[in-house]
């Protein structure tokens, strides 16, 4: 049997080595014992450190290739014992466990393991499943009244200072136990989720590939897990009495290929505003972002307030740039622009002076760099890219808080067999008109609804957004169009209600429309377009974004 040992101790047992030497170092000099396992303990003698192992305190070898070496009574015993009961101290003094008040755990960054490539096997997968750490970890933050618990390298300089200032572990205070255990429950929890979701999506099916809708229900979820950490704080939120943060989900890529994780460059720091419209205009031009148009490859959106205010593809970047901000030069005054190459000179040299709050592409030209950072307060993010290129806007599971729970869908660029549409107008479409269709409608589903979108080729000429009648969406439109709308191609993200919208579309100067149909005034509205010469496709797709 052991016997008490007079030292505290602190068991040290960390995946992520960040500063646990230096930690180590203050543990011993302030007369800790120091225990360790595996690659920590390897770390720590490198360093002069004196270290017992812990298979010396379990009197029990690590065995199946170190999957059992922490889970033993001499380890856990010692972490949940509650000392203020006379009871438990007095079994632990007779069973010859010591106390101990110190621990540091992290555990392997599941996520990264999850994400390799080529991904790795199941078997190769589950070795990465950490059994021993978690339950040090949650039974020391259970126990935190006698038990400190560090799961991040930031912690340790405060809990050594504690440990300074004080001649009794018993007397640090209760909200620094706190503290610890909770960030010790949220190490773990996302450690859990990260777990629960990579299985999901090997069991199940991964919700990013291609399925039916029946095949979309089943692949999702049956509990909707999250688990993200925060990056940092915002000055605020939407409006100044709301507080803020950014956070990075466990999942998220390694780099800077994420909005969350983009290399921002000048001006002051990005707020919630310019992350959330940011991420509108990210999408959009992902979206656009495909071979669908080889003509015009360079895509250009302009973000305002999470609508788009201008979208154009063109031969050019810069006239790409040129065409969208035309739609709407008024709206564009700070706005979120995305490019989805890197940004050539000639372009910076055509944004100008405007007033831009944030731009984002995969990369800028040295000469476009300085002259697009002349602005003092204009924020550059760049988005790596594989081949300098925003990547094609891939399916994804989306989350809405509501009150008492959440709403979740599946979100992805719609998928239209124009094969299948259908003109159900006397004029037919030409095909110029159709490869508009294709565009306006890719826009369209990332307006705010009702929204109307009127194009002229690859560019908008006037948006419609976010309006409770549609005929107002489309007032609204043809307003900002004005001489632009003569001959354009206007897309709808829902039906016509009545034909009161297509008569104002006509007035306008609209000559082809797609809309999806499905109204029991469909006739009504097909009558009226025939009566004005409108060429009108139905889709069968409708495209709300609420």
């Amino acid at each position: 049997m052991n016997t008490v040992s007079s030292p505290p101790r602190a068991l040290l047992s960390v995946w992520d080595k960040t500063g646990i030497v230096d930690f180590a170092k203050g543990l011993a000099a302030l007369g800790f014992e120091l225990v360790s396992t595996g690659g920590t303990a390897r770390t720590l003698m490198e360093a002069g450190l004196e270290v017992r192992l812990v298979s010396d305190l379990t009197q029990h070898p690590e065995i199946f290739d170190g999957r059992v070496k922490s889970l033993h009574p001499a380890i856990h015993g010692p972490l949940l014992a509650r000392l203020h009961q006379e009871t438990d101290a007095t079994e632990l003094q007779r069973l010859g466990y010591a106390p101990i008040p110190v621990v540091a755990c992290n555990l392997y960054p599941f996520g990264d393991a999850a994400a390799k490539q080529p991904p790795l096997s199941d078997d190769e997968l589950l070795e990465m499943i950490d059994i021993g750490g978690p339950t040090m970890v949650r039974a020391s933050a259970k126990n935190h009244q006698h038990v400190l618990i560090a799961t991040n390298p930031s912690t340790y300089e405060r809990i050594l200072q504690a440990l300074q200032a004080t001649d009794d572990i018993s007397s640090i205070s209760m909200d620094l136990r706190r503290s610890l255990a909770l960030e010790a429950f949220e190490h773990t929890a996302s450690y859990d989720v990260a777990i629960a979701q990579e299985l999901h999506r090997r069991t199940v099916g991964d919700p990013s590939k291609g399925a039916t809708m029946e095949e979309q229900r089943d692949r999702l979820p049956a509990s909707m897990l999250a688990a993200s950490h925060q990056v940092s704080t915002l000055r605020y939120g939407e409006n100044g009495h709301q507080a803020a943060a950014l956070y990075v989900n466990h999942d998220a890529p390694n780099g800077h290929n994420t909005l969350v994780t983009a290399h921002v460059e000048g001006g002051k720091a990005m707020s919630y505003n310019n992350y959330s419209d940011a991420d509108a205009t990210l999408r959009l031009c992902r979206s656009l972002s495909t071979d669908e148009w080889p003509a015009t490859p360079h895509a250009c959106v302009i973000v305002k307030h999470n609508n788009p205010c201008g979208a154009a593809l063109g031969a050019t970047q810069r006239e790409a740039f040129e065409m969208a901000l035309a739609s709407d030069p008024e709206s564009a005054f700070g706005s979120i622009i995305c490019f989805n190459e890197i940004v050539e000179a000639s372009t910076a040299e055509a944004v100008g002076d405007l007033f831009v709050e944030v731009m984002m592409a995969p990369g800028y030209t040295d000469e476009a760099k300085t002259t697009l950072m002349q602005k003092k307060n204009r924020r550059l993010l760049t988005i790596d890219s594989p081949g300098n290129r925003l990547e094609p806007l891939q399916r994804q599971v989306v989350r809405k808080p509501i009150e008492g729970g959440v709403l979740v869908q599946t979100e992805e660029p719609p998928i239209i067999d124009w094969e299948k549409a259908t003109t159900v107008t006397d004029a037919q479409p030409t095909q110029e008109q159709i490869d508009s269709m294709k565009f306006a409608v890719r826009v369209c589903e990332q307006v705010k609804s009702n929204a109307i979108v009127m194009v002229q080729g690859t560019a908008t000429v006037g948006i419609g957004p976010g309006q409770t009648s549609r005929v107002e969406a489309v007032k609204i439109a043809a307003r900002r169009a004005g001489e632009r709308a003569k001959n354009c191609v206007l897309a709808s993200d829902a039906f016509f209600p009545f034909k009161d919208g297509l008569e104002q579309a006509a007035d306008a100067g609209a000559t082809a429309i797609v809309q999806p149909g499905g109204s029991i005034r469909d006739q009504e509205v097909i009558d009226e377009a025939n009566a004005r010469g409108i060429a009108m496709l139905f889709t069968g797709h409708r495209l709300f974004r609420h």
